[in-house]
């Protein structure tokens, strides 16, 4: 008969892997929105009270234009970094789950 610590200690490593994985799916699922949340420009804001507050002014003269898609090295580094966390804990689990 198996005591009550055994018992214990199985159903704390079962609860304790599913919390590992909800915990990194649901870091994966927030780290995902943020990189696709686009934010509406400024102008497009429905404020009706700032209508009051708006004064014409002369538009600046463009100084650097930002190339489109210029977060794709981010983005792609961001991935590396996922791989290096992920990879070692899927090549290692089987050896940390059989160890007593």
């Amino acid at each position: 008969m198996e005591s009550l610590h055994d018992i214990l200690e199985k159903i704390m490593k079962k609860l304790m892997r599913s919390a590992m994985v909800i915990g990194i799916s649901f870091m994966a699922a927030l780290s995902s929105a943020t990189l696709t949340y686009i934010t509406p420009p400024a102008m497009q804001l429905d404020f009706p009270a700032a209508a009051f507050f708006q004064q014409p002014t002369s538009t600046p003269q463009v100084e650097g234009v930002s190339e489109i898609g210029s977060t794709d090295g981010i983005i792609l580094l961001g991935g590396v970094i996922v791989l290096i966390v992920i990879v070692p804990i899927f090549l290692y689990r089987k050896s940390w789950m059989h160890t007593q």
